[in-house]
């Protein structure tokens, strides 16, 4: 969702209500500075893409405001090149690439197809501000 005035968009994280508190909290963490999704679901009648600059609303699993973030960078890149970097930026799991590649495979194939060439939108972002309080 996209407000028009400011250009700030409000998203929740992954498939879940419970996926969304548990990304959203790792965030308010610091151990989530990026995100990726599938190009396919960006552009029109699809989510909107991250510019950077922008500042955007993580909601939570109830659909609450938990988070502002400001995004750094936006890349594209496939599957298979998604780096230990990224992986570990994301902040999920072990913080490994095969974990990463392990939970991110399972999470495309729930949400529209998988496979190693796919295109994804990628993301690095900072907290601005914790939504919460």
């Amino acid at each position: 969702m996209s407000d028009q005035q400011t250009g700030t968009v409000t998203f929740a994280f992954g498939d879940s209500p419970e996926m969304a508190d548990e990304l959203l909290g790792l965030v308010l963490a610091g151990k989530k500075t990026a995100t990726c999704g599938a190009l396919r679901d960006f552009g029109p009648g699809g989510e909107a893409r991250p510019v950077v600059g922008r500042r955007d609303v993580i909601l939570d699993g109830k659909g609450r405001p938990g988070a502002l973030i400001e995004t750094l960078e936006v890349t594209e890149r496939r599957f298979d090149e998604i780096d230990e970097a990224f992986a570990r930026d994301e902040g999920e799991g072990l913080l490994t690439l095969a974990d990463w590649r392990e939970g991110h495979r399972d999470y495309f194939e729930r949400n529209g197809g998988w496979s190693e060439d796919m295109m994804l939108l990628c993301e690095r972002f900072r907290l601005v501000e914790d939504l919460t309080r």
